[in-house]
């Protein structure tokens, strides 16, 4: 099958030995709901796409029922781990790890989330930086108002953090588009699927998602000063015509961006590539053709 054959959110890629492995959200419940998993489809040219393969399965003895968002794989320490988001109306939503000894898994739960107990998170992602781990994540615009990216340390096993802060929040970008939820006096501001890119520079890039002029858009934000650091926003979005949720990945020494598009329309969401070109301070997009 060809990548607009897929229907699948918050697309995500890892690249292990010449195979590009594609996962992201795939729950036909993907609202409310029973969740069942998620899946998985592989690739040698990012053309012709086999799959779907079954790599993590809901059950009777894991803590989360629905909701089961924005799954992103990372090798680490010779292991298959993904970070994804999970619910129930029980529990807060957070994340947690999934593990297992190669991309198409089964894939098995962490002892536990990562993120703290009382917030509702979603959305983290990994990333190492001289010598330690850490996830950066979305603490929801539900909860806090003015939906926030936040980062902390990891322990070893991956199941708690330390050192929790909050990196910028969403209403921070002039781009980001605030609403009125139900009866609110207040704007409400959202914060999706941040993700880190490291340029040649040493500046730290992270995309993330949020409403924009145009419906749901790519942001980038920069630190010249490592994670923890000071982060500024972008004036503009990277991609603002209803599409988000993205990642950059190398494949065949050249770099790549994957998002979803169609946000707005259930059920027509699809994967979509860009070449991405990097400049002295930022990158820019060219798209591709599908043949």
């Amino acid at each position: 099958m060809k990548l607009s054959d897929i229907h699948i959110r918050d697309p995500f890629i890892l690249v292990e030995d010449g195979t590009c492995y594609l996962i992201g959200s795939t729950d036909e419940q993907i609202w409310s709901g029973k969740a069942s998993g998620f899946l998985a489809y592989k690739s040698t040219d990012l053309k012709n796409f086999e799959g779907p393969f079954s790599i993590f399965e809901n059950s009777d003895v894991f803590w989360a029922d629905e909701n089961f968002w924005a799954p992103e794989m990372f090798k680490i320490d010779g292991k298959f781990y993904i970070f994804a988001s999970f619910f129930n109306k029980g529990h807060c939503r957070a994340s947690q790890v999934l593990i297992a000894d190669n991309p198409l898994g089964k894939f098995v739960p962490s002892a536990k989330p990562f993120t703290p107990k009382d917030w509702e998170c979603l959305d983290a992602t990994y990333y190492e930086e001289d010598g330690h781990r850490y996830s950066i994540f979305s603490r929801e615009y539900l909860q806090v108002i003015d939906g926030e990216i936040c980062a902390g340390e990891l322990n070893d096993d991956l199941t708690e953090l330390t050192n929790v802060k909050t990196l910028f929040k969403a209403s921070e970008a002039k781009w980001s588009v605030g609403f009125y939820l139900d009866r609110s006096s207040q704007k409400h501001y959202v914060t999706d699927g941040p993700f880190i890119y490291k340029m040649k520079t040493g500046r730290l890039l992270m995309l993330w998602s949020s409403n924009g002029p145009q419906g749901y858009a790519l942001g980038l934000a920069y630190s010249d000063n490592g994670i923890m650091g000071d982060w500024k926003q972008f004036d503009e979005p990277l991609y603002a015509d209803d599409g988000g949720h993205g990642m950059i990945f190398e494949f065949k020494n050249t770099k790549y961006l994957i998002i979803h598009i169609n946000n707005k329309s259930f059920g027509h969401e699809r994967p979509k590539l860009f070449k991405v070109i990097e400049n002295e301070e930022s990158i820019s997009l060219e798209e591709l053709k599908e043949e």
